[in-house]
C-alpha cells in the first residue's frame, strides 16, 4: 500500500512540464532573493563589508525557513514530527553542508569580490551538482548533451553579467575562492539530499537541516561580532519573506530532486541569476543589465541548455 502511495507523487512529479514549471518557480523565488537581501541590508544598515552581520541575517533567514517547514509538516501530519534517531546524522550533515558551510563561504566571498564575479562563479554549482551526482554517487550517466547543456546555461549567466560590470581583475582566496567553495558545497548537498531522501521524509530533512544550519550560522556570526538592530515592520516583513521563499523553494526543489535525475532539475538553476537581474531591474531600478540584447541572449542560452540536458538519456 505504501509503495502505491509513493508511486503516485513520483509519477506526477516526473512529468517534464511539472518539473519545468515547479523548478522555474523555485528559481523565480530565489531570483527575488537578490533584491530582497539588498533591501533587507539597507533597512537594517548592514554594510557591504560587515560579513558577520550578514551571516547573522542569513542564520535568522534559514532558521525561520526551517521552523516554517517543520510547522507545515506537523499540521499536514496532524502530529509533531521529528527526525528518527538514525536520521539525525543525515540532518546534521545536510545542515552543515547545505546551509552553514555554503552560506558562510558565500557571504565571506561576497564581501571580497564583485557581484558580477560572484554570480558567474555561483552558477558553477549546476556543474558540480551534475558531476558529483554522476561521478561520485552514480545516480545517472554523464553524456555530451548534459555537458553541452551546462555550457550553454553557464554562457547565459556570463552574458547576463557582461553588461553590468567587468569580469576582469585578480583572484583572491577570501573572495572568488570562498564563492567557489560555496558553489561546490551546494552541488554536493543536492546529491546528498537525493541519497538520504530515498528512505527518509523529505520534509523532515528539509526543515531540520535548515533549523540546524541556521543556528550554526547564527552562532558563527555572533561569535564574529555580528549584530542586528533597528528592526521595524518593513525589515521584519522582508526577513519573513526571505524565510518563506527559502522554505518553499528549497522544499519544492528537494522533492523534485528526489523523484527526478539530478541533471534535469539542477539545470534550471541557471535561471536564478537571470531572474535576479530582471527582478532587480523592476524592484531596485537596476535596468542596465535586464531589458537589453544581453538579457534576451542570456535567456535563450539558458533555455537551450535546459532543452539539451532534458534530451539527454540517463
Amino acid at each position: 500500500m505504501n509503495s502505491i502511495k509513493q508511486e503516485k507523487p513520483a509519477a506526477a512529479l516526473s512529468k517534464p512540464w511539472v518539473v519545468g514549471l515547479a523548478a522555474s518557480f523555485c528559481c523565480l523565488l530565489w531570483g527575488s532573493a537578490f533584491p530582497a537581501v539588498k533591501i533587507g541590508y539597507r533597512l537594517l544598515d548592514i554594510g557591504g563589508e560587515d560579513s558577520a552581520a550578514q551571516i547573522v541575517y542569513a542564520g535568522l533567514r534559514f532558521f525561520i525557513a526551517g521552523v516554517l517547514i517543520v510547522l507545515f509538516h506537523c499540521l499536514r501530519e496532524r502530529r509533531f514530527v521529528c527526525p528518527k534517531r538514525s536520521s539525525w546524522p543525515m540532518v546534521a550533515k545536510l545542515g552543515l553542508v547545505q546551509t552553514a558551510v555554503q552560506y558562510f563561504f558565500f557571504y565571506i566571498g561576497m564581501a571580497h569580490t564583485s557581484g558580477v564575479k560572484a554570480s558567474v562563479i555561483t552558477a558553477s554549482n549546476v556543474f558540480w551538482a551534475i558531476l558529483i551526482s554522476a561521478l561520485v554517487f552514480r545516480f545517472e550517466a554523464l553524456g555530451w548533451n548534459k555537458l553541452l547543456g551546462c555550457l550553454c546555461g553557464f554562457l547565459g549567466v556570463v552574458v547576463i553579467n557582461l553588461s553590468g560590470g567587468s569580469l576582469a581583475g585578480g583572484l583572491s582566496l577570501a573572495g572568488e575562492g570562498a564563492i567557489f567553495l560555496a558553489a561546490v558545497a551546494n552541488g554536493l548537498a543536492v546529491s546528498m539530499f537525493k541519497f538520504y531522501s530515498a528512505h527518509e521524509d523529505a520534509f523532515v530533512l528539509c526543515g531540520y537541516q535548515f533549523v540546524l544550519g541556521g543556528l550554526l550560522l547564527l552562532a558563527g556570526g555572533l561569535a564574529g561580532g555580528g549584530a542586528l538592530s533597528g528592526f521595524d515592520l518593513p525589515s521584519l516583513l522582508i526577513l519573513a519573506y526571505m524565510g518563506v521563499l527559502s522554505a518553499v523553494a528549497y522544499t519544492i526543489w528537494s522533492i523534485l530532486t528526489k523523484y527526478n535525475p539530478v541533471a534535469s532539475v539542477t539545470i534550471y538553476g541557471f535561471l536564478n541569476p537571470v531572474f535576479g537581474v530582471l527582478l532587480s531591474a523592476l524592484l531596485l531600478g537596476e535596468q542596465n543589465q535586464a531589458f537589453t540584447v544581453y538579457g534576451l541572449a542570456a535567456l535563450v542560452l539558458v533555455c537551450l541548455g535546459i532543452f539539451l540536458v532534458n534530451r539527454a538519456k540517463g
